[in-house]
C-alpha cells in the first residue's frame, strides 16, 4: 500500500470513529426512559376505551413529530416519504405497545416509511424528539431508512420485499428459544410481489412460523396508484403461499385493529402465519360510502367541501376509502390520495410527502392532528406517569466468542489422510456435524434442496427440526432468512445457509447486500452472525459445466470483505474442517467457499498433515520453504496442490504459501514484496486481463505491488467464454490452471 493509500485509510478510520463517537444512539448500550404503556396481547381480550384513547393520543403525537421533522428537513431543501410514514403510525404504535423485545419483536419491510417509525419511538421515549425533528436524514443516528435505534427493529429495513423473508428467519429463531414468541412484520402494498417476498411468505408457511404481516394497503405506489401500476389482488397470491388472510376494515380503527392482532397472535401460537389486510370502506347494502361519509368519519367537512368544490366533485360521489390512508391525519394530502385511488380529478399520490412551501403551524392545526379532550387527558396521564427504564444493547462484535469445540471434542475428529485425494466437502461436513453434535439447540440450517451435495445432511440430522428449514430452490430468500435468524437472539448460535456457489453468485445477492447496509447504517451494532456456505466453487465443479460453476466467486467474496469477518477458501479437506471450526467459533458474518472435486490432502515438508483438527485457522500457511528462493507462489484455496507440484518441478526456486482466505494479515503482502523479487498467484476463478480488468485475488496482489519493484504473474481463468464439460483437471488444463503453467510463469519472471 502506498504512503498516500495508508494515509487515506488512516484518515477514513478516523472519520468513521468520529462519526460513531459523536452519535447519540450508536452505543454498545443505551438506556431510555419510556412511557409505561404496554398491552399484553395474550391476556387482553379487547381494548377498553382508555387504552383506545391513549393509543390514538400517542398516534397524533407521533404524526405531529413526523410533520415537524419534515418541516425541519425542508429548511435545507430536502424531503422524505412523509405520506407513508404517517400511514405506518397507527399499526406500528399498537405493535410497539405489544412488543416486549423478548417474546414479541417486529420488523418493517417498507423502510422508506421511516419517519413514522422514528417519530413513534420518540413519542414513547426510546429516542428524543429533538433528534428526530432536527437530525432525521442528517447523520448516523436517524438515517433516511429504518435503522436500528433504541427500541427499534433488530434489522435495518432493506429494499422492498426484503424484510418479509428476514422476518421469517427472525420468527424461526425466536420460536426455537421460546415457543410463545411472536414476530410482527409491517409491510407495504407494493413489495409483496417481489420474488424474495413471495418466497418469504412461502417460508413462513413451510416453517409453521409465529409470524404476522400487517399490510399498509393504501392503494398508492411511487409513480401512481396500485390500480395503474400493478392491478393484482395480493390476497389470492399470498394465500396460495400458505399465509392466512385476515381481513379488517382499516388500520385506523383502533379497536377493530386490536381484534385482528389478537386473532393473528392466537394463530401464531398455533404455528400459522397470517396477513392482516385492511380492505377499506366502500358502499354496501347497509351503508353508502361517499365524501359525506368521509367528512363525518373524520370530522373534516370543511376540508372535504373545499377539495370537492375545487375539483367539481359532488359530495355524494361514492368512493373507496383505503383501510390504510397515505398521509393519514395530514388532511389535504390524505384527501388528494383518496382522489387518486378513485381516479377522480385532483388526485395526487403523496408517496414522496414533504413540507416544502407549507406552513408547519397551519398543518399541525388541522382537526385530525389535534387531540380531543378525552385523548388529551389520556396523553397527559400517560406522560406524567413514572417512566420505565429500557436498555437497548448492541449485538456482539465480529470476532466475539461463538460456538467453540473443546480439545477433548476435537480429539474425536477423523479426517482424510495425507497424500490421498478427497473432496474438501468431507472436511466441512465433519466440521458442521461436530458443532451440531455439541450445540444442537444453537445450530440453525437453511437448506436449498442440496444437503446431500453441500454435505450439511449429517449436521441437520443432529439438530431439532424447528432449527432447520428446507427452502427447495429458493436461494434468493435463503440468505435473507438466515439474516433474520441472526437477529433472533443475542446468544451464541450458528446460522448456516448453504447452496451451490453459482446460485449465491447469480441469485442470492440480496442477502449479501443486506450485510452491506446493515453495517453502513448501524455503526457499532453490526452483529450479523451468518455463515454463507458456498459449495462447488470455481471450475473445480468439473462436469457440471457453466450452470454449476461459480467462476467469479473470489471477486464476489472480496467485494463483501469490509462487511464480513472472514472469507474462508480452504485448500483441502483438512483445511476445510479448520475453516468451519473457526467460522463457528467466531461471532460474525462469514463466507465459507468449498470446492467440489477431489483434491490432494496437503502435507508439510516433513510429510505431516498441513492442517489438523486442533489447528488454529490462519489466512496464510507456509507450504514449502527453500533456501535463497527469489520467487514466491501464493496459491489461493484449491490451487495449492498444483502449486506444490510446480515448486517441486522448479527445484527450490520458489517458496509456496497457501492462501486459506481473507483478509490477509497486516503487512503480509508488503513483507512478501520486501523479501521476494517475484510473485506468482494461482486461483480457480476469473482473473481477467489488463484490457478487460483484473479481478479476483490477482487484482489484490497487483494493486499492492504497484508501488514496489516486485514483478508479478497470475494464474487463473482469463477467458471463460467456452470450456469443456470434463473433470476439474481437464477443465483446469483448458483454462491454463496447471503446474506447468505456474512453472512457466515463474520462469518468465527470472
Amino acid at each position: 500500500m502506498s504512503k498516500y493509500s495508508q494515509e487515506a485509510w488512516k484518515n477514513q478510520q478516523h472519520r468513521n470513529d468520529q462519526l460513531i463517537e459523536n452519535s447519540k444512539f450508536m452505543r454498545s448500550s443505551v438506556t431510555s426512559k419510556v412511557l409505561p404503556f404496554s398491552i399484553d396481547i395474550a391476556n387482553t381480550n379487547a381494548l377498553d376505551q382508555k387504552q383506545i384513547e391513549t393509543l390514538q393520543a400517542l398516534e397524533i403525537e407521533a404524526a405531529r413529530i413526523s410533520i415537524s421533522s419534515l418541516a425541519s428537513l425542508a429548511t435545507i431543501g430536502e424531503l422524505d416519504h412523509l405520506g407513508g410514514g404517517l400511514d405506518l403510525i397507527p399499526s406500528l404504535m399498537l405493535t410497539l405497545a405489544a412488543t416486549d423485545y423478548k417474546k414479541v419483536q417486529y420488523t418493517i419491510e417498507n423502510a422508506h416509511a421511516s419517519i413514522g417509525y422514528y417519530a413513534s419511538l420518540a413519542t414513547l421515549g426510546y429516542v428524543d424528539q429533538e433528534s428526530v425533528i432536527h437530525k432525521f436524514r442528517r447523520g448516523l443516528d436517524i438515517p433516511g431508512h429504518v435503522s436500528w435505534v433504541p427500541g427499534g427493529t433488530q434489522l435495518n429495513g432493506g429494499r422492498l420485499g426484503v424484510m418479509i423473508p428476514v422476518a421469517a428467519g427472525q420468527a424461526m429463531g425466536m420460536r426455537a428459544r421460546d415457543p410463545k414468541s411472536w414476530v410482527v412484520c409491517h409491510c407495504g402494498d407494493a413489495g409483496w410481489i417481489a420474488g424474495q417476498a413471495l418466497n418469504g411468505f412461502n417460508a413462513a408457511d413451510i416453517g409453521n412460523l409465529p409470524l404476522t404481516f400487517v399490510m399498509q394497503r393504501n392503494g398508492i405506489q411511487l409513480s401512481d396508484s396500485n390500480k395503474n401500476v400493478m392491478d393484482k389482488d395480493p390476497r389470492k397470491i399470498i394465500e396460495a403461499m400458505g399465509v392466512e388472510i385476515v381481513e379488517l376494515k382499516s388500520l385506523f380503527d383502533t379497536g377493530e385493529m386490536f381484534k385482528a392482532y389478537k386473532y393473528a397472535h392466537s394463530k401464531a401460537m398455533e404455528g400459522r402465519p397470517t396477513l392482516l389486510f385492511p380492505t377499506g370502506y366502500s358502499s354496501s347494502d347497509r351503508e353508502k360510502v361517499d365524501f359525506k361519509w368521509l367528512a363525518n368519519r373524520f370530522d373534516i367537512e370543511p376540508e372535504i367541501k373545499t377539495i370537492t368544490s375545487k375539483n367539481k366533485i359532488n359530495m355524494d360521489q361514492e368512493i373507496w376509502v383505503p383501510g390504510a390512508l397515505m398521509s393519514y391525519r395530514d388532511t389535504v394530502p390524505m384527501l388528494e390520495c383518496v382522489l387518486l385511488v378513485n381516479d377522480l380529478p385532483g388526485g395526487v399520490g403523496h408517496h414522496d410527502g414533504h413540507m416544502k412551501g407549507r406552513d408547519e403551524s397551519e398543518v399541525l392545526a388541522n382537526v385530525m392532528l389535534t387531540r380531543n379532550e378525552a385523548q388529551q387527558n389520556a396523553f397527559d396521564e400517560i406522560s406524567s406517569a413514572t417512566k420505565k427504564e429500557v436498555t437497548t444493547n448492541a449485538r456482539p462484535k465480529s470476532g466475539s466468542k461463538n460456538l467453540i469445540l473443546s480439545p477433548e471434542q476435537l480429539k474425536e475428529i477423523k479426517l482424510p489422510e495425507v497424500g490421498k485425494k478427497s473432496s474438501a466437502r468431507a472436511g466441512s461436513e465433519a466440521g458442521y456435524a461436530a458443532v451440531a453434535k455439541v450445540y444442537p439447540n444453537d445450530t440453525f440450517i437453511v437448506s436449498c434442496d442440496l444437503n446431500p451435495s453441500t454435505k450439511l445432511g449429517k449436521a441437520a440430522a443432529l439438530i431439532p427440526s424447528q432449527n432447520q428449514i428446507e427452502l427447495s430452490i429458493e436461494e434468493q430468500v435463503a440468505l435473507l432468512l438466515a439474516d433474520g435468524l441472526a437477529m433472533s437472539s443475542y446468544k451464541p448460535q450458528v446460522n448456516i445457509v448453504s447452496t451451490f456457489s453459482a446460485f449465491f453468485e447469480g441469485i442470492a445477492r440480496e442477502g449479501l447486500e443486506l450485510w452491506r447496509y446493515q453495517r453502513n447504517l448501524n455503526g457499532i451494532n453490526e452483529g450479523l452472525n451468518v455463515i454463507m456456505h458456498m459449495s462447488h466453487v470455481g471450475a473445480c465443479t468439473g462436469r457440471d459445466h457453466f450452470s454449476g460453476w461459480s467462476l467469479d466467486w473470489v471477486s464476489l467474496a472480496m467485494g463483501y470483505l469490509p462487511y464480513i469477518d472472514r472469507f474462508y477458501a480452504p485448500a483441502d479437506a483438512r483445511g476445510a474442517f479448520v475453516a468451519v471450526k473457526d467460522a463457528c467459533a467466531r461471532y460474525g458474518a462469514h463466507i465459507v467457499a468449498i470446492p467440489r472435486d477431489n483434491l490432494i490432502v496437503l502435507s508439510d515438508d516433513q510429510g505431516a498433515p498441513l492442517y489438523n483438527p486442533e489447528s488454529e485457522w490462519e489466512a496464510v500457511t507456509l507450504l514449502r520453504k527453500y533456501d535463497n528462493a527469489k520467487t514466491v507462489i501464493l496459491a489461493l484455496g484449491a490451487t495449492a496442490g498444483i502449486a506444490q507440484q510446480a515448486a517441486e518441478e522448479l527445484g527450490g526456486k520458489a517458496d509456496i504459501y497457501v492462501i486459506n482466505g481473507l483478509p490477509l494479515p497486516n503487512d503480509f503482502l508488503s513483507n512478501i514484496f520486501d523479501k521476494y523479487d517475484n510473485v506468482v498467484t494461482a486461483e480457480d476463478g476469473i482473473i481477467g486481463t489488463q484490457d478487460c480488468g483484473i479481478r479476483g485475488f490477482a487484482s489484490m496482489v497487483i494493486s499492492a505491488a504497484s508501488n514496489t519493484n516486485t514483478k508479478t504473474e497470475h494464474i487463473g481463468i482469463i477467458d471463460p467464454r467456452i470450456a469443456p464439460s470434463e473433470g476439474h483437471e481437464e477443465v483446469w488444463e483448458h483454462f491454463g490452471i496447471t503446474a506447468s503453467a505456474i512453472v512457466s510463469a515463474v520462469k518468465s519472471l527470472e
